[in-house]
């Protein structure tokens, strides 16, 4: 009997023959995979964003209201269940005669909070409302995905999705109010003070502008929003505070810090201790780095409330306990209201940064 000391050669293959074959095939196994991969992968993305607008959609409303030009619309959500409605200042800041859709009926709504500052508003309607969960805008990251919903040209509610593409303190040459969300999703009229909603349905954003050719947003972070909710729960209105200190940039850095107070503006800053000199390294919950940090750390600042701020001066570490006064142009911050060709999307911008904490 004839022995097979080859199992190729018994098929007829030689060992030259079977390798690139093989490589052929583990290649296109690969490539077959990922494309399984992929696919599978956009199909959970597809199946988590009609989870979200399924669960989320009912807490969003469509505004319409009246201004000195024309009628308008917008998008808003309500926040807590007894019809609190959050939107943006460019829908809800300088007009009147408000109502929303909600299950199918109008309601009359009115304004209850409109701050320039921060560019958001507030709505109210007498009703038992569902309401949005609130997320945490300082928990995102550059790539997180991101869900709104809005109203985009008078359409049905309609679901867009995206991603967080940075955290902007300026744009252009102008500068907000507080650090920004630059999110790269399309944007069209009638969704700004639309939510945007991480993957678990928190709202983490609310859209406020576009950028040119609407293929981005910017959204106020919710963590800023809810700073301007809490005044008002608090005091009925917005209460933005200030130290009174002016800061510019530090000659050399000193524990991770250029901030240097330049100069003594108010009562607050001189009678609590802080003086020329010193070297911000804290302000509230916010560590101070460069002059630049002053504007988020300032807008947190609410009037009335003590805030710690930590120094450094000589080789001294000192820690202050100040009482914020009222800011000086807390009834006239950034530009005036947005005329009616604008009112969809606007940025809301100040010529320069405010580092007066």
């Amino acid at each position: 009997m004839r022995q097979l000391s080859d199992s190729n050669s018994a098929l007829g293959f030689s060992e030259s023959m079977v390798a690139p074959r093989l490589a052929f095939a583990l290649s296109l196994f690969a490539v077959v995979s990922c494309s399984l991969a992929q696919e599978q992968s956009a199909t959970s993305i597809s199946r988590e964003v009609k989870d979200v607008f399924e669960r989320s959609a009912k807490a969003v409303v469509k505004i319409h209201g009246t201004d000195e030009h024309s009628d308008f619309f917008g998008t808003g959500f309500f926040v807590d269940p007894t019809g609190t409605i959050m939107t943006s200042y460019a829908v809800g800041g300088d007009a009147g005669n408000f109502s929303i859709e909600f299950e199918g009926k109008k309601y009359p709504a009115r304004a209850v909070l409109a701050d320039v500052h921060s560019g958001l508003a507030l709505l109210k309607v007498d009703l038992a409302t569902p309401a949005l969960p609130i997320g945490k805008s300082d928990q995102l990251e550059v790539a997180t995905p991101v869900i709104t919903i809005g109203y985009p040209l008078d359409l049905p509610k309609t679901p867009s999705f995206g991603m967080i593409a940075g955290f902007d303190r300026k744009y252009l040459g102008g500068y907000f109010s507080t650090t920004h969300l630059r999110v790269n999703l399309p944007t069209q009229r009638g969704e700004s003070g639309a939510p945007v909603l991480n993957l678990k349905g928190e709202v983490v954003g609310i859209l406020m502008s576009s950028l040119e050719n609407n293929s981005s947003c910017y959204a106020l972070p919710i963590d800023a929003a809810e700073k301007i909710r809490g005044d008002f729960v608090r005091f009925g209105q917005a209460r933005h505070g200030w130290v009174g200190a002016n800061v510019s940039e530090a000659k050399t850095e000193v524990e991770g810090s250029r901030a240097e107070v330049t100069e003594i503006l108010s009562p607050p800053a001189a009678e609590g201790g802080i003086k020329p000199g010193d070297i911000l390294l804290q302000v509230g919950r916010t560590k101070v780095r460069q002059p630049e940090d002053v504007i988020d750390a300032s807008f947190f600042i609410t009037a009335g409330d003590t805030v710690p701020i930590t120094v450094r001066r000589g080789n001294e570490t000192l820690r202050f306990n100040i009482q914020a006064d009222s800011h000086p142009a807390s009834k006239a911050y950034l530009a005036a209201p947005p005329s009616s060709s604008n009112r969809a999307i606007p940025l809301n911008l100040q010529s320069a940064p405010d580092r007066t904490p």
